[in-house]
This record gives structure tokens, C-alpha cells and sequence, in this order.
């Protein structure tokens, strides 16, 4: 009986892992390009009729730049991260096929024909390796990449560009249906579980992006923007822990606010829903009270806010907007506060820091798969003479937020030991180099690390600001080095 539980265990976290990877490969195919989005958001924002500098010559950049130049963006990088350059340049050939035979922005084909493109430059490639014959390379290379981007483009033109446009029609109408009917606040019960699980990436950049760009060009703003990256809940959760939470909990929150509310990491709270299951009520309660909020004030941002920090929603706040979406983050946190308090309140267990760290490490170990360093210092001593501490990486879903932080705080903790001979620096998951001597990630990641990484020593921690692990990892090579 307790074997097919574990069985049953390790499917629903390998399948998560599996929705988690999906995700992570979708923000790695928006993130290089946040950049290309925002200069659209502040252009949309500036020149259109309502905008604030409104202006009809420079007006004429909003819809060329969202119609080709995004989407072009999105399926080279797509292509490029399966197929290598030639794959980039195939998965974009085949985009602009989608994009003219479509009536709107082609966000969604452009996520699809761009790997798409890059696995069939890939599979094309690796048959004609050895089969060239010498001084024809040039000759075969072009001319391979040039048919096959001409076959994608026309069927992209003539079947993919429908099928896509259909359900991306499908898809709208569902979600205006729900706007319509003012049960939109709903959606947070998907997106603040899904957000602590890190799985926010694919619903953010798999759905609701594409459609906030769509109405974006529609009306000069949208609200799908602004309904899984409120900062506000998880502002209201931290700062109930910084004023009724116990022990480190109460002493770490401060510094998590200032992270997440500022710098737009939302992980930052994911540690203390974790260590207190119940209080994710609250992020759903303050989720769908911002929700609400913006709708009751026809709020919306003018591109998606990455990160999700109350700078990028100030920055991106077209004009007239401002009551509704600053109310809407101050709601979600005051609900979210509320909630908090009373759960904190109610709970009487005497916790102290020992007590918490084991409830954390519980947690990671009910979470979790696999082998980890062990936690006893005996263990650890075994294992000193073989481990080197060359090459340390911080990994986490897109490599530039929870990742580089965490990497940042580890090379300050070594600076200060005296150590400078080691290399930490922070990648998303797939691009960690093979040759790491150890992999940090979050514990929730650490399944879809190690089907990537099998055979190198990962540490999970459960709290960027206080985790004992990453102590443990500074002395270990300290002593190793001595």
C-alpha cells in the first residue's frame, strides 16, 4: 500500500516538474525580450489618441511593432533555443507565414512556429550530417534552411495561421465572457496556487500576455496584465509575518518586502505560504480583492509588468489609471494583511527557530525527490575529501530573478570568509553548465533539476534570506579551501 503511494507521489511531482519545465521554457522565450515589450507599452502608452503625448505620426510605430516585430522577436528566440541560429532564422521564416495570414497579434503561433522551426532545423541538420559532400556545405545549408522555411511559411500561412487564430478566438471570448460576468476575480484561485508552485510561467506567459497584448492594441491598455502579477497580496502576507509571526519568520519578512514589493521578486514569500499552508487563503482572498478592485475601476497596464514589482506597474500605468491600479495593489494587500493576522493569530503553536527550520526541512522532504547533501556535518566531513568547490551555480525558472539574488548573497557570504577562488554565478535551469561542482535551487524546483542534471550535487533551499543550508555550503568551503 505504501509503495503505490509513493508511486503515486513521484507521478504528481514529476509531473509537475514536467508543467514547470513547459512554463520555464515559455518565460525563456519572453524574457530576452521584456525589453522589446516595455519600449511598445511606453509607445502605446505616449501616442495613441488617449495616450499622454498623443501624436498621429509616431502613433503609426503601435501597430507594425506588435504585429511583426513581437512576435518575430518571440519565434527567433523560441527557434534559436532548440535549433541553435540556424534554427532562429527557420522558426522565424516560418512566423511571418502565421502573422499575414492572421487578423490579429500572432503572440501564441509565434510560441509554437518558433520551436517548431528550431526542432525541424535541428532534426534536418543532424540528417545531413556526414552526408555533405566537401566544398558543398555552403550550398546545402542555405538551400536546406531556404526550402524548408518556405514549406513552414505556406503551411503556417494556409493551416497553422486558422487553427491558431481560432483558438486564440476561443480562448478570448471565454475570458471576456468572464469579465463580462464579473466573476474574473475568480481566476486568482488558480493563479496564487499555481504562482507558490512555480508554475505562474505558464499562465502568465502561455496565456494571459498574449491576451492583454490583443486588447492592448484594441483599447490602449488591459487588465489580464495585472491579474496574477499583483504585488500587493503578497506585500499584505509579509507584513502580517513582520508583525505577528514568530521568531525568524518575524525577522526575515521585513527584508522579503523589500524584494518582492520593490524588486518584483514574488518568490519571496513562497517560503512562508509554505511554512503555513492555510495562508493561502489570504493570497487568494487579496488576489481576487485586487482583481476586483481594478475591474470596478476599469483599470490596466499598457504590457506585461516583469518584474512584478509596484515600479514596473507605476511605469506601465497609462494615463487616468492611476487611482484604479494603486487602490487595487493597496486592496489586495490590506485583504490579504487581514486574512493573514487572523491565521497567525489563531494558530498557537509555541515555534522557535529550531522548531521552524525542522518544520521547514519536513516540508522540503514531503516536497521533494531524490538525494540531497546530507544534513548531518558526519556526513558532510565523508564527503569533503571528494567534493570540489570550483564552480558553484545558482539556478532558478528564468535565471534572473530569485537565482542571481541568491547568488549574489552566497559570493558576499565567501568575500567575507576570505574565499575569492570560487565561481558562483546564477543561470535558469537548462543553461546551468554541465561542469558545476553543486546546483542551488529552490526546493520546488528540484525534481525538474535533477531529470536535467542527474548526476550533480544539488542543494534545495526553502527561504532566500535564512536557510541554514547555504551557511553550511559557505563553510564547507571555507574548509575546503584551508
Amino acid at each position: 500500500m505504501s509503495e503505490k503511494k509513493t508511486e503515486k507521489k513521484t507521478e504528481k511531482v514529476s509531473i509537475r516538474a514536467k508543467v514547470q519545465a513547459f512554463g520555464g521554457f515559455l518565460s525563456n522565450m519572453v524574457m530576452p525580450n521584456i525589453g522589446a515589450f516595455i519600449a511598445w507599452g511606453i509607445a502605446t502608452a505616449l501616442f495613441i489618441p488617449t495616450g499622454w503625448l498623443p501624436n498621429e505620426t509616431l502613433n503609426e510605430l503601435v501597430d507594425p511593432t506588435i504585429t511583426y516585430l513581437l512576435p518575430l522577436l518571440l519565434a527567433y528566440t523560441g527557434g534559436r533555443m532548440i535549433g541553435g541560429d540556424r534554427g532562429a532564422v527557420l522558426g522565424a521564416i516560418g512566423t511571418i507565414g502565421i502573422i499575414i495570414g492572421a487578423d490579429i497579434p500572432m503572440f501564441l503561433g509565434a510560441m509554437i512556429i518558433g520551436p517548431l522551426g528550431g526542432w525541424l532545423m535541428k532534426k534536418t541538420d543532424k540528417l545531413l550530417e556526414n552526408r555533405i559532400p566537401a566544398g558543398f556545405e555552403m550550398v546545402v545549408n542555405n538551400f536546406s534552411i531556404g526550402i524548408i522555411g518556405f514549406l513552414l511559411m505556406v503551411l503556417s500561412y494556409t493551416i497553422v495561421g486558422p487553427i491558431i487564430e481560432g483558438l486564440n478566438t476561443a480562448v478570448t471570448n471565454a475570458v471576456e465572457a468572464l469579465v463580462a460576468t464579473g466573476f474574473l476575480p475568480l481566476l486568482s484561485l488558480i493563479n496564487e496556487p499555481a504562482k507558490v508552485l512555480f508554475l505562474n510561467n505558464v499562465i502568465d506567459q502561455g496565456i494571459y500576455y498574449p491576451l492583454g497584448m490583443q486588447q492592448t492594441l484594441e483599447v490602449g491598455k488591459s487588465i489580464y496584465f495585472m491579474v496574477a502579477s499583483n504585488p500587493g497580496p503578497g506585500l499584505g502576507l509579509l507584513l502580517a509575518f513582520t508583525f505577528f509571526g514568530k521568531k525568524a519568520a518575524k525577522r526575515t519578512a521585513p527584508g522579503a518586502i523589500i524584494i518582492h514589493f520593490l524588486g518584483g521578486i514574488h518568490e519571496m514569500y513562497f517560503p512562508y505560504v509554505l511554512m503555513k499552508p492555510l495562508t493561502i487563503i489570504s493570497m487568494i482572498a487579496g488576489g481576487m480583492a485586487g482583481t476586483a478592485t481594478f475591474q470596478i475601476f476599469n483599470s490596466g497596464l499598457v504590457a506585461g509588468p516583469s518584474p512584478g514589482s509596484i515600479l514596473a506597474y507605476l511605469a506601465l500605468t497609462p494615463r487616468g489609471n492611476f487611482l484604479g491600479v494603486i487602490l487595487g495593489v493597496l486592496v489586495g494587500a490590506a485583504v490579504s494583511f487581514i486574512v493573514t493576522m487572523f491565521i497567525l493569530k489563531a494558530d498557537k503553536t509555541p515555534d522557535d527557530d529550531e522548531e521552524l527550520e525542522t518544520n521547514i526541512e519536513k516540508t522540503k522532504q514531503m516536497k521533494s525527490e531524490g538525494k540531497n547533501i546530507s544534513d548531518t556535518k558526519e556526513s558532510m566531513k565523508l564527503e569533503q575529501n571528494e567534493m570540489k568547490y570550483e564552480k558553484i551555480s545558482f539556478a532558478c525558472d528564468a535565471g534572473m530573478g530569485s537565482s542571481a539574488m541568491g547568488a549574489t548573497t552566497f559570493k558576499r557570504k565567501l568575500q567575507k570568509l576570505g574565499v575569492e577562488d570560487v565561481e558562483v554565478k546564477n543561470y535558469r535551469i537548462e543553461d546551468v553548465p554541465e561542469d558545476s561542482d553543486i546546483i542551488v535551487v529552490h526546493k520546488d524546483l528540484e525534481d525538474r533539476t535533477k531529470r536535467k542534471y542527474p548526476n550533480t550535487t544539488i542543494i534545495t533551499l526553502t527561504n532566500y534570506l535564512q536557510d541554514p543550508k547555504i551557511d553550511e555550503l559557505a563553510d564547507e568551503v571555507l574548509q575546503s579551501k584551508s
